[in-house]
């Protein structure tokens, strides 16, 4: 008997010692598939960014070691720099405006390609274009001409007797030009709200139609609530993204953020003062303050998620 139950506990542990053998191997090629991520995460992100919170609190120039002074830079940014308040403000302006517009035209664009038409893909693919183009330097050169004082957009404007505005010379609507480069760069949101339309299922729709609703009832009642996870994670992303806007604000400044810092955004604000004045230290704690910024937001979205975003769950 005792032999027996000797064997038996050597055959466990022959078993157990066996299974994690299998799991420290399975573990092992896992982490070997994942070391070229990791190298890049450490050496292109986790590294630098440390690198970068530490001169923040420095006064760096690239032309001399850096040194320390501690909190002098944030008290500078929020105290006497007079061009910080300014580029927070446009910056702000841009995502609170151009973000919810570029998601409503995005989904009512989306809402009419949902059908059985003929040519839809290719109406798809058409649309989704600008989203390819990003934000190119060849994109915000083809902005500048159309809202130029003699552009095309003053010439159509022209054509039904209407004097269009010198659109990047004045402060009240040169930053309405990059909200509408924005704006019309809707492909990436619409497709996903169309993949979002297309999960919705039909028989919703029919039960609808048999209780006499019509298609603004079905919008309202059945659409909109369903997509709502759909139309949180477009806004949020969006609004991640609009905050890093850069290359746009600069081509049509010329890299000033004229006329009077209207087109200065944060980014642009932040590449002047790092690589035109060289004040790398004081470039490091405005991208820190950033971060925090997009941070506070969208931990603010999903905060505020559980009042609107519909959850099947709930």
């Amino acid at each position: 008997m005792t032999q027996e139950l000797g064997a038996e506990k050597s055959q466990g542990k022959s078993l157990w010692v066996t299974a994690r053998d299998k799991r420290a191997q399975t573990n092992g090629a896992a982490y070997a598939m994942l070391t070229p991520w990791l190298i890049g995460f450490f050496c292109l992100t986790a590294i630098p960014m440390l690198a970068s919170l530490y001169l923040s609190f420095t006064d760096y120039s690239l032309l001399s070691p850096p040194e320390w002074v501690g909190l002098e830079n944030y008290q500078y940014m929020f105290n006497g720099d007079y061009r910080f308040w300014p580029a927070l403000n446009v910056t702000v302006f841009y995502v609170f405006v151009s973000v919810p517009l570029a998601t409503v035209i995005a989904l009512l664009v989306a809402l009419g390609l949902n059908r059985q038409l003929r040519g839809v893909g290719i109406l798809r693919s058409v649309y989704y274009l600008p989203s390819l183009l990003g934000g190119s330097v060849a994109v915000a050169i083809m902005w500048r001409e159309l809202f130029d004082q003699n552009g095309l957009v003053n010439n159509v404007l022209g054509f039904f007797g209407i004097a269009g505005p010198a659109w990047l010379a004045v402060p009240n609507s040169a930053p309405w030009t990059l909200v509408f480069l924005h704006a019309w760069q809707f492909g990436s949101p619409m497709v996903i709200f169309l993949a979002a339309l297309k999960q919705i299922p039909a028989d919703l729709y029919e039960a609808a139609e048999l209780d006499g609703a019509n298609a603004v009832q079905k919008f309202f009642t059945l659409t909109l609530p369903l997509i709502t996870p759909i139309i949180f994670f477009n806004v949020v992303m969006q609004m991640i993204v609009s905050f890093q806007a850069f290359t746009p604000a600069f081509v049509i400044s010329n890299g000033t953020g004229a006329p009077l810092d209207s087109t200065l955004f944060y980014t642009l604000y932040l590449y002047i003062e790092g690589f035109g004045n060289f004040h790398m230290g004081y470039a490091a704690a405005m991208a820190w303050v950033l971060l925090a910024i997009i941070a506070a937001l969208t931990g603010f979205a999903f905060l505020t998620a559980r009042f609107w975003v519909f959850n099947p769950d709930d």
